[in-house]
């Protein structure tokens, strides 16, 4: 289960959707909420919704929503005999399939949204039964049909008409057959979304004493490290690692302006600094104008050469320049350099020294 808050608010005052998806068959509930529902009212619904209609579940991932991870929700799911797992960021073999989920849901209401009007909790009913009733590749049939054990009777196709008498033996070994059949399409699906990520993954591992950049991540409405929005810092830093937590984890030296944040972050929102000690310029040697500018220029020619090309021989001197970042010698046309820096080249000839 996962939870879609910060929509527009509707007439009925919903502005959230609780989505609920089954690991096994795919259906899902979409249930229209306050975003400020106390977590005795998300008890009532999932009551009402879940469990009259489908039992107790054995299990529930989900993240770590402050109404999720509350003593009342983990009192009452103890009391029901379920199991609670809580996501971890960065981790999509937990909630990967409720992310893929609330992206299609998304798009779906998107395009109610346009192409209707109205509000989006009106359609939300119908976003549930075309998203039951859609072919699913990692299952290979429709959510509706692995729940049922039957193809659903739509408007746009009606099926089969009428009762089909099967005897107990034969729904059994059907119904064994078909999950059967379910858990090894979706251990195939589980493997090919593996292979995708771990061609796009690197591990990134440092060493203690290494100096890294620290992500900052754009939420919205939330303030870190005091920048705010699009115009932020992507990377701030850079901070020294102590420790190494895990496999996973780092543990980093942090300034006292940033004392409040915990100082242990994963790999992801790390990023190694690479420093070259000899592109430094100390600022005591950079001499500024007024207006606190200063100009690259060259200070002196130490070399000559000529490159040959297809049609054109060009020559080029080697320039000593002041104020330039990182190296302070490049080659630059001859040409180029008679014209713009001209008391430069004038004392000296090449073709004498030559």
């Amino acid at each position: 289960m996962d939870l879609i808050t910060k929509l527009p608010r509707t007439p009925h005052g919903n502005d959230a959707i609780w989505m609920i998806v089954d690991r096994l068959t795919k259906s899902a509930h979409f249930l229209a909420i306050k975003e400020s529902s106390s977590v005795e009212k998300l008890a009532e619904i999932f009551m009402r919704e879940i469990v009259a209609r489908h039992g107790v579940p054995v299990s529930i991932v989900s993240d770590r929503d402050t109404r999720l991870t509350s003593r009342f929700w983990g009192k009452f799911q103890k009391e029901m005999g379920t199991r609670l797992h809580l996501s971890m960021a960065f981790h999509p073999q937990t909630d990967g399939q409720s992310e893929r989920t609330i992206h299609t849901l998304e798009d779906m209401l998107r395009a109610c949204a346009i192409d209707f009007g109205g509000s989006w909790d009106q359609y939300l009913p119908l976003a549930e039964f075309s998203y039951n009733n859609s072919f699913h590749s990692s299952i290979g049939r429709p959510p509706y049909e692995m729940l049922y054990g039957r193809k659903c009777r739509t408007p746009i196709c009606w099926g089969e008409v009428g009762q089909r008498v099967l005897g107990s033996t034969d729904i059994v070994l059907k119904t064994t057959e078909m999950i059967q059949m379910v858990r090894d399409r979706l251990t195939t699906a589980q493997s090919r979304q593996k292979s995708y990520a771990d061609k796009r993954r690197s591990d990134l591992e440092f060493q203690i004493g290494d100096y890294v950049l620290l992500k900052v991540s754009p939420w919205k409405g939330v303030i870190w490290f005091r920048k705010r929005g699009k115009l932020g810092p992507r990377y701030i830093g850079p901070y020294k690692v102590i420790a190494r937590v895990g496999k996973v984890a780092y543990r980093l030296e942090l300034p006292d302006e940033l004392s409040l944040i915990h100082n242990t972050f994963h790999v992801s929102q790390l990023w190694k600094c690479v420093t070259d000690e000899t592109a430094v310029i100390p600022l005591e040697d950079i001499q500024i104008d007024e207006r606190l500018n200063y100009v690259e220029k060259p200070i002196a020619i130490i070399e000559r050469k000529t490159k040959t090309l297809r049609n054109k021989v060009i020559s080029l001197v080697k320039v000593q320049w002041q104020h330039r970042k990182g190296s302070e010698w490049t080659w630059e046309p001859e040409t180029e350099m008679r014209k713009d820096y001209p008391e430069l080249l004038a004392d000296i000839d090449f073709e004498d020294e030559a």
